[in-house]
């Protein structure tokens, strides 16, 4: 009982610091870095509570395509950090608002767990040995969760687009391919085709 405890101790700590740092690193690149820290400890949180499923999936699907991804983007966009601080005392109030919002929402959330009325009001968990741990996700995902799976798929695409987005817009002194243009030039354009007589060649 003591090692899963220390286990849960050293994960959740590391998690927390992990966090914090992805907020307050100055370079974006240690910020992805942290972020995948913090994945890598949310997926050790779910092997010690038993969801070996969602540990694996955290770990494919975030440290190895979503956290990748976020790294390669803010590598590539070249963003001008210090112009994007500049107004962040101005929405600085709206952000605190926010922030208690959700703080309140969560202190709901675990307020209704604590003060739960009697166990048998909530549904039963499906015993180990009937009912596998990807298939007792995959039962609640697709049929009690099923709208909010599909809202956080079309969350996931309005960010792709987003990303597309940002790396279409336009800078000085970038030459860009104008699809339109090349396909609507003529052959004799661009292709001169010269005779030379035999003996006249260079």
């Amino acid at each position: 009982m003591i090692l899963p405890a220390l286990a849960f101790y050293l994960f959740a700590a590391v998690l927390v610091l992990a966090g914090m740092l992805v907020i307050t690193a100055r370079n974006p690149v240690h910020s992805v870095l942290f972020l995948i820290l913090a994945f890598f400890n949310a997926a050790g949180l779910f092997v010690l509570i038993g969801a070996e499923f969602v540990a694996m999936i955290l770990v494919i699907v975030y440290v190895g395509a979503v956290a990748v991804l976020f790294l390669f983007v803010v590598m590539m966009l070249d963003i001008n950090f210090q112009e994007l601080r500049k107004g962040f005392l101005r929405y600085l109030p709206a952000g605190l608002a926010v922030g208690a919002a959700l703080l309140a929402e969560l202190g709901l959330v675990i307020s209704g767990w604590v003060y739960a009325g009697p166990a048998d009001s909530v549904r039963a968990a499906p015993t180990p040995e009937s009912v596998g741990n990807a298939q007792a996700l995959g039962d609640l995902l697709y049929t009690q969760y099923a709208f909010i799976f599909e809202a956080s798929g079309l969350v996931l695409l309005v960010a792709m687009i987003g990303a597309i987005v940002l790396t279409l817009r336009s800078r000085k002194g970038v030459r860009r391919q104008v699809i339109a243009d090349q396909l609507a030039r003529r052959r004799e354009d661009v292709v001169a085709v010269v005779k030379v007589q035999t003996g006249e060649g260079v």
